[in-house]
């Protein structure tokens, strides 16, 4: 009797650790089923939009971007980072343009300069939500810029850089995401930080704001951008895309191979392993802290900066594929014990 009862004891323990397992499947699949082409066109459509003049950092239509992108954050039942306010705001300065050398600056430091002569300013706000996760003391990071180079009303014809690919397709990418956590009603690992920034084109500067200010910023253990992912860089390669990330993690490369293999995602990724990468987009202001980074990117075109990145020029089953493929690797960020 002894015997049978320790036999039903050892199947029931087996039972449960199956639901267990089955329960996170489920609940990973549930989140990557709800990524799809029509959010995409949304979320471009609007960002991309001529009302909201480029998007340029610092003016209106920038402005206009983060107030939907704090509203699409709160709809979808995702807090502020911190406080009640989704807005990280900052300044920045430079040289009055006339005189040589007059990028824009965030430091400190080199703000404080500035302002002891004649000089420039624009006040811009990172947009940043965190999904809570079981560890209160680690973070990953997914993040895209949502800023663009605005416009020239010299211009012939066409005035407005829409920025459809660059970047509010990445946009799109991370937004799906922080959606995808919440339908998956599973609670991560780490902590998960939905980071949209402001600023890029000038210089990387939300970024570079964020994690010059972070308290936290040792205990971030990943970070995943995106920069430019709608487009066809060859048009008889329609399935290419270029995979950044940090050689040191060189699971970072095996999880993307094994998950098209096992959804059948339409990608030919350029793997691109890479000691330290410092360059080409906000992925560099975590590298140079030696944060492990994933970046998706599928390479240059010839609208890349010009009036003609409009967003009818998308490739929208690879913007959806490589959405699908980056939210599991953001889940194996949150999740995984070690990579």
């Amino acid at each position: 009797m002894k015997r049978t009862v320790i036999f039903f004891l050892m199947i029931e323990a087996a039972c449960l650790s199956g639901a267990s397992f089955v329960h996170a499947q489920t609940a990973v699949e549930k989140g990557l089923n709800s990524i799809n082409r029509a959010s995409a066109e949304a979320i471009v459509g609007f960002l991309a939009d001529d009302e909201l003049q480029g998007r340029e950092a610092g003016l209106h239509g920038s402005r206009i971007a983060a107030r939907y992108l704090a509203a699409s954050l709160k709809e979808a039942g995702i807090r502020p980072l911190y406080g009640d306010c989704y807005f990280q705001p900052f300044d920045v300065c430079a040289k009055e343009r006339q005189q040589k050398g007059a990028r824009w600056q965030v430091h400190p430091d080199s703000i404080a300069r500035l302002k002891e002569g004649t000089h420039r300013v624009l006040h811009m706000a990172n947009v940043l939500g965190v999904i809570p996760g079981r560890r209160t003391d680690e973070y990953v990071i997914v993040g895209a810029h949502f800023d663009h180079i605005g416009m020239d009303e010299t211009l012939a014809d066409d005035p407005i850089y829409n920025g459809a690919d660059d970047n509010a397709s990445g946009v799109s990418a991370v937004l799906q995401i922080a959606r995808a956590f919440q339908t998956c009603g599973q609670k991560p690992l780490r902590n998960v930080i939905i980071a949209f920034w402001d600023g890029e084109e000038k210089g990387l500067l939300g970024s570079k704001h964020f994690v010059q200010s972070c308290d936290f910023i040792g205990s971030v253990k990943g970070y995943l951008n995106f920069d430019m992912i709608g487009r066809n860089n060859k048009p008889d390669y329609p399935r290419h895309v270029v995979y950044f990330y940090t050689a040191a993690h060189p699971a970072f490369g095996r999880w993307l191979k094994d998950d098209i293999a096992r959804y059948g995602f339409a990608l030919e990724p350029d793997y691109r392993a890479w000691d330290r990468p410092v360059g080409g987009s906000d992925n560099a202001s975590f590298a140079v802290r030696d944060i492990p980074v994933i970046w998706y990117h599928t390479d240059g075109h010839p609208d890349y900066h010009q009036p003609g990145d409009h967003a009818d020029r998308l490739n929208w089953e690879k913007v959806v594929d490589i959405t699908k493929a980056s939210f599991l690797n953001v889940w194996n960020l949150a999740n995984e014990e070690t990579y």
